[in-house]
């Protein structure tokens, strides 16, 4: 049987931590949640890895989701700086980790997805771990979800090419967003601030992660 329990402990000290993550809010919430019961059973092994882990296969409609690898997901909680009084949108929250990393730090997290089997797969698991301050809905992913806004802190928990402007209108007045953007086979870790009810952002780290539903660019035609 795996020791899930010394797997966790070594992803946090040999990715986590020696990846600039200081946090310790950050680091014991990673060290306490089990990453292995928002991985399928099949794939469990391997959610202490340095990877992308795949949570629900590609259809003939959907492509496949994932659950962003550990460091990318530590240092964009850390760059948000979430504390017990702040609200948070997770976005994409998939079988619902980083919902259930962000319920330690934070006093309610509503975690949003769309697609109907991971949002039935992250009740499910967060209600085993019994985190009460979570709430799941579904919903579209790029709408958020401005019938519960202002967030203190929205994490997009996934890749984006870009972050619709009607996100940043969800922030409360000092509120934070952090995504990783990614252009091609390059990304960059974000944090972005509203301005003028528009999403002015700033590069944090190198990072890249698969594109949620609804986040990709539009094509471009050249005549």
């Amino acid at each position: 049987m795996a020791d899930f329990a010394a797997a966790r402990r070594a992803m946090v000290d040999g990715q986590v931590r020696t990846s600039d993550v200081t946090d310790p809010g950050v680091i014991s919430a990673m060290l306490e949640i089990p990453r292995e019961v928002f991985v399928p059973k099949a794939r469990a092994a391997l959610a202490y890895l340095d990877r992308d882990v795949v949570i629900a296969d590609a259809t003939a409609t959907d492509k496949a989701r994932y659950l962003v690898k550990p460091v990318v997901l530590a240092r964009l909680i850390q760059a948000a700086g979430p504390g017990p009084q702040d609200r948070v949108l997770v976005i994409g929250a998939g079988t619902g980790y980083a919902a259930a990393v962000l319920s330690r730090l934070a006093g309610e997290v509503i975690a949003l997805e769309e697609n109907e089997s991971l949002f039935r797969q992250a009740k499910s698991a967060l209600a085993s771990l019994g985190r009460p301050n979570v709430t799941v809905i579904q919903g579209p992913l790029a709408d958020g979800a401005p019938a519960s806004a202002p967030y203190d802190v929205i994490l997009i928990d996934g890749g984006v090419e870009t972050v619709p402007d009607r996100l940043c209108g969800q922030l409360s007045a000092h509120g934070r967003l952090v995504a990783v953007v990614t252009s091609g086979p390059l990304g960059k870790g974000k944090l972005f601030q509203a301005v003028e009810g528009k999403c002015s952002g700033r590069e944090l780290f190198d990072a890249n992660a698969p594109v949620l539903p609804g986040f990709s660019l539009a094509p471009m035609f050249v005549f």
